[in-house]
């Protein structure tokens, strides 16, 4: 054994070694490199607090490092005198760990990006905290269809077969869930456009008026006064009109309590007469402060309206009901005269009456 390593050394070409050197290289100057990255840039980012540099240079270290010692493999490897199968088929076998390798680095920074973006800009941005679940498995579909399209390309493999499959099953899915789809993509917007919140209170095209208990991709639950909860698909909320009694500048929402006054009584004591109401309530806001608005001559009466504010849009059946019975009962105290529609019959003349 020691006299072939002697010969072995002694002749003028030395693979093992020229192969050991390459290799040796390859890891020191991986090692140089990552470390390079570690004290200079990764440093750097930790110390100015730039977390998303600081994530990409010290994710980055590895896949620059294996594609380093690979690259070193493979001149190490080709220092031997090898069969031209094995000469072509290392290449692709070293390309596709680089290639998986790589891919774990995008998928990794592409989902640190995405969860980033999401809580930069919670108010108004497109990745929000309910859309990120979304945006993460759409990032994580696209890194892997990229990855194994690299490897076919690199294992000489035909996608035409594959791309043609994939189009037609992917035609075929659509039309068979184009609802599903349509109501997924309405909750994707819904969720990143935000018109409206959980908690809030709102009202539907088709008049459903309730609290937002839950907003799902595909649907938006609704918990109404009943105490009954409706499911309403998000294609459907998408494509109609949403009043959002909770929006505005301030969650305080104005509630209008109407009544008629007969045409005989005093319009200045009815004004003063519901300004004390109003200032008798204890459920309404003091500011903005109530208002009496003289709307129009109606039929029977003249219409008047009670504007006043209220906290939560929650208590608003609760308000208008105490302002109804005050007012009812008040107006009868005062003598002003609520009016309601009255008919009276007239008989012109009644048929003859036949004798029996």
């Amino acid at each position: 054994m020691l006299d072939f390593i002697k010969q072995y050394l002694s002749s003028p070409n030395h693979p093992l070694i020229d192969a050991f050197i390459l290799l040796t290289i390859a890891i020191f100057t991986a090692l140089i490199v990552s470390y390079f990255i570690k004290w200079t840039f990764l440093a750097w980012s930790n110390k100015k607090q730039r977390t998303n540099l600081a994530f990409v240079f010290n994710a980055i270290r590895l896949p620059i490092t294996i594609s380093i010692v690979l690259i070193g493999i493979n001149n190490a490897v080709h220092s031997f005198e090898l069969s031209d199968k094995f000469e072509s088929l290392l290449p692709m076998i070293l390309q596709s760990i680089d290639i998986i390798v790589w891919g774990q680095f995008i998928y990794r920074s592409s989902q640190f990006s995405l969860k980033n973006l999401s809580q930069t800009h919670r108010q108004g941005g497109f990745i929000q905290p309910q859309t990120l679940p979304l945006f993460e498995n759409i990032a994580a579909v696209l890194v892997v269809l990229i990855i194994f399209y690299l490897l076919f390309i690199t294992w000489n493999i035909d996608m035409s077969a594959w791309l043609a499959s994939a189009g037609i099953i992917g035609i075929a899915v659509g039309f068979a869930a184009k609802d599903t789809i349509a109501n997924l993509l309405s909750g994707v917007f819904i969720l990143a456009d935000s018109p409206y919140k959980i908690g809030d209170y709102i009202v539907i095209d088709s008049g459903e008026r309730g609290m937002v208990t839950h907003i799902g991709l595909r649907s938006t639950r609704i918990l109404t006064r009943d105490d009954l909860e409706i499911n309403v698909p998000n294609a459907i909320i998408a494509n109609g009109k949403i009043v959002n009694e909770s929006s505005g500048r301030h969650i305080k929402s104005r509630t209008r309590v109407a009544v008629s006054v007969a045409y005989d009584v005093d319009i200045d004591h009815v004004k003063s007469t519901l300004m004390h109401i109003a200032s008798e309530e204890t459920q309404i806001c003091t500011d903005p402060e109530p208002r009496v608005r003289f709307r129009q001559f109606g039929a029977s009466g003249l219409d008047m309206e009670l504007l006043v504010w209220i906290d939560n849009p929650e208590i608003r059946g609760r308000v208008v009901d105490s302002l109804n019975t005050a007012i009812y009962k008040r107006f009868a105290i005062e003598g002003i005269e609520i009016p309601f529609s009255k008919h009276d019959l007239y008989i012109k003349s009644l048929p003859p009456q036949t004798e029996n």
